[in-house]
């Protein structure tokens, strides 16, 4: 690696012009990726929600409805509106009143099992049909030209309309997200660092690595908005610490070769690339977790961000060195007194009263540990919206109206006799929370026969194999109550038609909170096992993986807590998605002082020294950490108006804090307690038999050059007869052999 090192400082001018090229097909690469704006898509293909959701498309080219409010307009106007609307692309029908009615009729002439579900005083609803997938581009874009094309009392509903708002808003904020991480990322270290040109070189380097990372994805097809929000934010966060590390090495190295920039470049990144090897292994583990889960999003989430920290490590030990020699007079010259000058006294005090932390840590764990396991969780990402949103707007409209908060799809056997099939919308009628359900049966009732039902509203709602019903519920989607309705919907369905399926969007969020509940428990075992097994081989050590773990897990745990004390629910992706990204990117805190420790104790000192030394020395790098990734996270927080955004990047800044208080105060304290048992639990923690092995193979070397030695004197002595002389000769010729020997060695150990 020094190797390697030195020809990256050689050749600096030519790998900045080639970061630079590759940034074009990167930043084309991220025009091209598509982002899916449908959690819902992530859900395991096996479910019968989700083969629901292909059969509308594959038995009646629909895969998507829009409910329209349309209030204050004569019935001949709507009935044009109507027109209008089914003429736009991508809108397969509209199910409206006179698709099953004559329109000339007055509207308290109306059956009332018609009235009840087209009409409610001045307003009325039809369903817009769309031909492709909630998510699809193309249906997105018909629901933008259905809203170009309606009036000013006319608002459209339904989870494409959500999802176009939603498409609308965070192509509107990313570009801000990015902007707010990067400025207080920058202020932070402006003030941690002691050069006012380092932080932008940082930021540069980091760009640069995020620009890579989010053109790669075009590889996957597609990313999910929260993936596609966040990374860069994540990646600025987690891959800061790796060019502090580096820069902290290049100036060490700088006093060892004075004058020679390159061969003290070529030695720092050998070192930083060995130190961030250890740290990023760490942080990807916690991505690849992510991978486990069932529900994809994870799998979409974890390769992305451990890509990202990849990218991170390359960038810094290629682009970085380059920009930091190139510029290394202007770092110099820059050169001003950071914030934190000194932290011996806070140090001193931690590690004078590590009895009274770890007391307070036992103190909150359990209070911690039982509000980490009760926090609320919301699954409606629509309720996580602006509700000045038009398709917001749109759903409380719907609601006030017709009292309808949700639409679920039934899809019945078309043979099912037609007395059963009325049987199953009568009884579904009655359900707790359901307003009303639309379907052949309960338009037309069982006594007409199939030749006598109207050919449009027959071609909407049946198929070759099934008959379609639409059932309108006054619950929130992913609430308790829409949960138990479909629950006995399903009953209901399943009594009269085993094959009978309920979808939409309220049954396959209630998949959803199954499906992850499980997925939950697999990510934190993941997580926790894979970090376990990495710290296990890095320290060769049984107990410090259980040690360290168990102080970023209270952290977890407090940050998680605090949302269930102050009575707020959080969203599901948030619960999973922070235990994993804070375990694996804030461990590397309580590794790094931990090495310290160890390496403090192998040189001989005792436990309270090294652990006051080890302290000393990680206390900055942990705040300047710390701080960095909070404020990277924590400035996207505040602004965001998507809740989902909002509630992982405000945890994750919070995490970020707790995590760095957590190690710094109470990791030394088990240091204190338990440094018997950490010896007694690991291989070799003192370094006793690898301080003695290099005590053999030194004296080894001594002898071997002692023996040379004496053996090419021994020849000189038989030329010329004189044995006094030679034992002179031979003796101090091996002195100047071990002196040798010991000068080399040295250089070694430098090297």
């Amino acid at each position: 690696m020094i190797k390697v090192g030195k020809w990256i400082a050689r050749h600096r001018v030519l790998i900045l012009v080639v970061a630079v090229i590759l940034l074009f097909p990167s930043m084309y690469g991220f025009e091209h990726t598509r982002t899916n704006y449908d959690l819902l898509t992530y859900l395991p293909d096996t479910l019968e929600t989700v083969k629901g959701q292909d059969i509308l498309v594959d038995e009646y080219g629909m895969g998507a409805f829009s409910m329209i409010v349309v209030e204050n307009e004569d019935l001949k106007d709507v009935a044009k509106l109507e027109k209008d609307i089914e003429a736009i692309p991508h809108v397969k029908d509209v199910l409206w009143y006179d698709d099953v009615a004559d329109i000339n009729l007055p509207v308290d002439m109306i059956p009332k099992n018609l009235r009840e579900k087209f009409f409610n005083g001045d307003a009325t609803m039809m369903i817009a049909l769309l031909d492709d997938s909630t998510s699809a581009d193309s249906s997105m874009e018909a629901v933008e030209q259905i809203r170009q094309t309606v009036k000013d009392d006319c608002y459209v509903s339904g989870m494409t309309a959500i999802l176009n708002d939603l498409k609308s808003l965070t192509d509107q904020e990313l570009p801000i997200y990015v902007t707010i991480a990067v400025a207080l990322c920058l202020a932070a270290l402006l003030l941690l660092t002691d050069s006012f040109a380092v932080p932008f070189l940082f930021l540069i380097d980091i760009g640069m690595a995020i620009i890579y990372n989010m053109g790669t994805n075009m590889v996957f097809g597609q990313i999910s908005y929260i993936t596609k929000a966040v990374a860069a934010v994540l990646q600025l966060g987690v891959t800061t610490d790796y060019s502090i590390f580096l820069l902290g090495s290049y100036r060490e190295n700088k006093e060892r070769f004075p004058g020679d920039n390159n061969r003290a470049m070529g030695h720092a990144i050998s070192n930083t690339f060995k130190s961030i090897i250890g740290s990023s292994v760490t942080t990807i583990a916690g991505f690849i977790a992510l991978c486990f889960m069932s529900f994809s999003l994870g799998f979409d989430m974890g390769l992305v961000m451990a890509k990202g920290v990849l990218f991170g490590v390359l960038s810094c030990v290629t682009i970085l060195p380059a920009l930091v020699l190139i510029f290394d007079k202007l770092i110099t010259k820059t050169t001003h007194r950071p914030l934190l000058r000194n932290t011996d006294r806070l140090s001193d005090f931690v590690t004078k009263h590590w009895v009274i932390w770890l007391v307070i840590f036992a103190v909150m764990f359990v209070p911690a540990l039982y509000g980490n396991n009760n926090v609320k969780n919301y699954y409606d990402m629509s309720g996580s919206l602006p509700k000045t949103l038009p398709s917001s707007i749109a759903e409380t409209k719907l609601e006030d109206d017709f009292g309808s908060s949700t639409m679920h799809v039934i899809l019945m056997d078309k043979d099912l006799p037609a007395k059963d099939q009325k049987a199953v919308l009568d009884q579904i009628d009655d359900v707790d929370g359901v307003n009303y359900c639309i379907g052949i049966r309960s338009l037309v009732g069982s006594e007409v026969p199939d030749s006598m039902i109207p050919a449009k509203a027959k071609s909407m709602l049946e198929s070759d194999k099934y008959t379609l019903a639409f059932v309108s519920s006054q619950y929130y989607t992913g609430s308790d109550e829409v949960n138990a309705q479909i629950d006995d919907i399903n009953k209901i369905l399943k009594q009269y038609d085993p094959n009978g399926m309920l979808i939409g969007e309220a049954p396959l969020t209630h998949d959803l909170v199954d499906v992850t509940n499980v997925d939950f428990m697999h990510v934190n075992t993941a997580s926790i096992g894979i970090i376990f097994f990495i710290i296990l081989f890095v320290f060769k050590s049984f107990s410090l993986p259980v040690i360290l773990e168990a102080t970023i897990e209270f952290a977890i745990f407090v940050n998680m807590a605090i949302e269930f004390y102050t009575g707020t629910s959080v969203s599901f992706v948030t619960s999973i998605v922070l235990g994993t990204v804070q375990l694996g990117s804030t461990v590397d805190y309580a590794i790094l002082m931990t090495s310290r420790f160890q390496k403090e104790r192998q040189r001989g000192r005792d436990k309270k020294t090294a652990v006051t030394i080890a302290h000393r020395a990680c206390m900055p790098s942990i705040i300047t950490s710390g701080a960095a990734f909070f404020a990277a996270t924590f400035g996207v927080a505040v602004y965001s108006d998507i809740d989902v955004i909002h509630s992982i990047c405000m945890m994750l800044a919070r995490g970020a804090l707790i995590s760095m208080v957590t190690v710094i105060f109470v990791l030394p304290g088990w240091f204190m307690l338990l440094d018997g048992f950490i010896e007694k639990t690991s291989i070799d923690f003192l370094g006793t038999k690898k301080a003695a092995r290099k005590a053999a193979a030194q004296s080894r070397r001594i002898g071997t050059a002692a023996t040379a030695a004496a053996a090419g004197s021994g020849q000189v002595s038989g030329a010329s007869g004189d044995t006094g002389v030679t034992g002179a000769s031979g003796m101090e010729t091996a002195e100047d052999s071990s002196k040798t020997s010991g000068d080399s060695e040295k250089q070694d150990f430098k090297e």
